[in-house]
This record gives C-alpha cells, structure tokens and sequence, in this order.
C-alpha cells in the first residue's frame, strides 16, 4: 500500500516524512495538482474532503493522508479557525493573514490572551476513513517576533515557554506542536491499515 500525502507544501510534506520516510510520496509526484473546496465546517471535514478527493483519483493501492490546520483566538470567537489561511480574504498571504490577527487583538487593546492551534489529519484507504487530532494551546501576543517557522508562528507563545513560534528552535516546534501530535496518532493507525 502506497502512503501518499495529498499536500504539495514543501513545509508539511517535510514534517510528515520525518515521520513516515521516504516511502511517503506528495500528491503532486503523482498526479497534476487539483482543487479541493475546503467548504466543511470543521479542519476534519476539510481535511477529509482533500483526503477523499486524492484517493479518489489515485484508486485502493493508495493510502492517502491531508490534514487541515489552524489557530483559534477564543477572544475572537474562535477566529481565525478554519479560515486560517484566509483569514485577510481569499490568495492572502501569511503576512497579510499575520498582520489581521494583530490588528483585531489591537482594536480590541489586547496584548496577550489565550489561543490554540488544531490540526486534523485523516487517513482514507480501502480500509475506511479516519481523523485524529493534535492541539497547542498557548497566547497570541499583539506584535510579531521571530523568523522562524511560518504563518501564525511569530505570534504564538506555546504553554510553558515565553517566546513565540518564531523564536524557538524547530527542535522544540516539532516535540509540542499540533502537528507533530497527531501525527503521533495517525502512525500506529497508517501501520495497521498498511498491512
């Protein structure tokens, strides 16, 4: 059974083949890339649609796994949440997406209050459909710092630490992240379903 990761962001597919190798090929190795409406109202049906969506098209020898991540501020009613990537409008960039969250804790004269990060990864083979889920909780601050890591990184202060995403090591990113926990999850369930 051929892993398959339906992303062709060079960042996610990094992450997820330290974790499952070489063997892990991205979707735009395999075929031309193709939109996928991200319209669900949660990251797992949006990730299951990409996940769907690729299985689809490449047929049962195929394990396919998207995930759909996010930050939400509570303060802001949960935003950005699953609009995270296009949260300044559609074909925004991360800076652009950065800069909105600040502006909306400024109007609100908010230096720091509580937010989390969630990631969704599913899985969709011959066996079936399944979603696990990895969260950061931490505070957003109102100004950036840091060049590490992208997105909403350089706002980011996770539980337990007093500097951003974009300040500390990627060696530490990848231990607490959303990311990296449910893909801690999805390993012993992609083993099960590959054998």
């Amino acid at each position: 059974m051929k892993l398959v990761l339906a992303s062709g962001n060079r960042g996610k597919l990094r992450e997820f083949r330290e974790a499952f190798g070489s063997q892990l090929a991205s979707v735009s190795e395999l075929m031309d890339p193709i939109e996928v409406e991200e319209n669900a109202e949660s990251f797992a049906g949006n990730a299951l649609l990409k996940a769907r969506a690729i299985y689809n098209r490449l047929g049962s020898e195929y394990l396919v796994i998207a995930d759909d991540s996010g930050i939400s501020v509570p303060l802001l009613g949960g935003a950005p949440g699953i609009y995270s990537a296009r949260y300044a409008g559609e074909g925004a960039d991360d800076k652009a997406n950065l800069r909105k969250l600040i502006d909306e804790l400024k109007k609100r004269e908010v230096e720091r209050t509580p937010a989390y990060y969630t990631a969704a990864i599913a899985i969709v083979g011959e066996k079936g459909e399944y979603v696990v889920h990895g969260w950061m909780h931490g505070d957003v601050i109102d100004e950036a710092r840091g060049e590490k890591g992208f997105g909403y990184d350089p706002i980011f202060i996770p539980e337990g630490y007093d500097r951003t995403l974009g300040e500390l090591d990627e060696s530490i990113k990848s231990e607490i992240s959303h990311r990296a926990k449910a893909i801690k999850l999805a390993r012993p369930l992609i083993e099960m379903l590959r054998k």
